[in-house]
């Protein structure tokens, strides 16, 4: 037995081992890539005009990564599992022809590009000519289906109140203003970051993790294009009958940048007049969204890091009204009077020894720690490997349930006729760590992307007090 026949027969044992430890079915992931199709032809249109065995060579200016496929018969290329964004310098090259090259500002997640090239034969060799063009963005032939692509620039350039995914995802008109698409529920839909799994796979309140304690999973400024497609023709995207939401995490660069952002609002810049005249309760309440992000090379065309860590803090009035006393009135003021409040207040504290906390002038806190780790590596031109891992450790502050358990369906406050104390509500937590591994290969043959991800999930911790005092008149 030659080594070559060993070799092969290795090989063969490798794959039927992979295809054994694969699960029975696997569920749908998300695309996390993007690829250019096309056709080398002869512009003079002799034998045939197709080129075969031509150099198609794709160039990420960014990061150097570089992509390269061979023309097959009729002069046809291909090059999956590339790297979203740009710009791209593709080059195509044949023995006997003039090089032609094109530039494409930007490829989307997803997108299958169509890049022809026509060459002219040459006696001698020749200056490399350079082609600009611009591709209509709706109508093209690289779209599989109904979808919009949120890119880079769009990214920075939409207005976002909370810096949030859900303000991108709101200019495709099929969207509700929140996570339903198409009139389907939004339990319907896929979600998924880097080409992962990321539902809530608890189901209540919110559609993505986090969505409980009004925290992002990921940081805004981490995210590079969103893709949201309710009836792809792509295979690799499917188990939904809602929507797919795709978002893709940006990546380092042969260039190193750095980002610090802080973005803040409280009271001051908010009204309290009701027709002219003042609400008595004025509560303090505050916003805080601060982070940082590093990127660039570990090694120049072959390594890359980007890093992302951000924190948010939030304090919104626990309630809009304020005791009943003498001489106090004016919008915002309760009929439950002072009195009672403090003499129930104090009973439960000398009786039990149960704190209840304040029953006016108090905040309901938000507070959500998130990082972002991404690693790119160029092992060489047919292989490219990406590692991220990214963290969420969120808390919020809730009131009690507004109507459940309350006398008279009078709810449970705060209102004209209700108030609550601070400790009869609750805190809630989401707290996330995920990692994600991916490699995408290439050969003339053959394309190929493996991706392991896991993570775990704590997706509502439900932190409730002992007592729950409530008056209500």
């Amino acid at each position: 037995m030659t080594v070559s026949s060993v070799r092969t027969t290795l090989l063969h044992a490798v794959r039927l081992l992979l295809l054994l430890l694969l699960p029975a079915s696997l569920s749908a992931q998300g695309v996390t890539t993007t690829a250019i199709n096309g056709i080398v032809s002869d512009v003079s249109g002799a034998e045939g005009g197709a080129i075969s065995e031509a150099s198609v060579v794709a160039v990420h200016e960014p990061s150097g990564t570089t992509y390269r496929a061979q023309t097959r018969a009729g002069g046809v290329f291909n090059i999956p599992n590339m790297r979203v964004g740009g710009p791209y310098r593709i080059t195509a090259t044949a023995i006997g022809f003039e090089p032609d090259s094109e530039t494409i500002d930007n490829l989307n997640l997803a997108e299958n590009r169509r890049v022809d090239f026509q060459l002219k034969r040459q006696a001698i060799q020749l200056q490399e000519l350079e082609v600009t063009a611009a591709e209509d963005e709706v109508l093209n032939g690289g779209r599989n289906g109904a979808a919009t692509f949120i890119g880079p620039e769009e990214v920075d350039a939409l207005p976002s109140i909370k810096r949030s995914t859900r303000d991108l995802i709101r200019i495709d008109p099929r969207n509700d203003g929140n996570y339903a698409f198409a009139g389907r529920n939004w339990l319907y839909n896929d979600i998924s970051l880097d080409g992962s799994y990321f539902n809530n796979p608890f189901g209540l309140d919110d559609p993505a993790p986090g969505g409980q304690t009004n925290a992002e999973p990921v940081p805004y400024d981490a995210v590079e294009q969103v893709q949201v497609s309710v009836a792809p023709f792509d295979v690799r995207q499917g188990g939904f009958t809602g929507a797919s939401i795709n978002t893709v995490t940006k990546s380092g660069t042969n260039q190193f940048r750095g980002t610090v952002y802080s973005f803040f609002r409280n009271d001051a810049l908010q009204g309290n007049e009701v027709r002219g005249s003042p609400v008595v309760a004025n509560p303090d309440l505050s916003y805080n969204q601060s982070g940082v992000a590093l990127s660039g090379p570990i090694i120049r065309d072959k390594l890359f890091f980007y890093v992302n860590a951000e924190l948010e803090r939030t304090d919104d009035p626990g309630t809009n009204f304020v005791a009943a006393r003498p001489g106090v009135s004016g919008f915002g003021v309760s009929r439950v009077e002072a009195s009672v409040m403090d003499a129930i207040s104090e009973r439960l504290r000398s009786a039990y020894g149960y704190e209840t906390g304040p029953y006016e002038g108090f905040v309901h806190e938000t507070d959500n720690n998130k990082i972002l780790a991404k690693l790119d590596w160029n092992i060489n031109e047919n292989n490219n490997l990406s590692f991220r891992w990214n963290f969420l450790d969120a808390k919020r502050d809730n009131p009690p349930h507004p109507f459940a358990i309350s006398a008279f369906n009078s709810g449970r406050g705060p209102n004209e006729s209700s108030l609550p104390f601070r400790n009869s509500g609750y805190a809630i937590n989401n707290d996330l760590n995920s990692f994600a591994l991916e490699l995408n290969s290439r050969s003339t043959g053959f394309a190929n992307r493996w991706r392991i991800s896991s993570g775990s999930s704590i997706p509502a911790t439900r932190c409730c007090r002992v007592l729950s005092a409530l008056i209500a008149i």
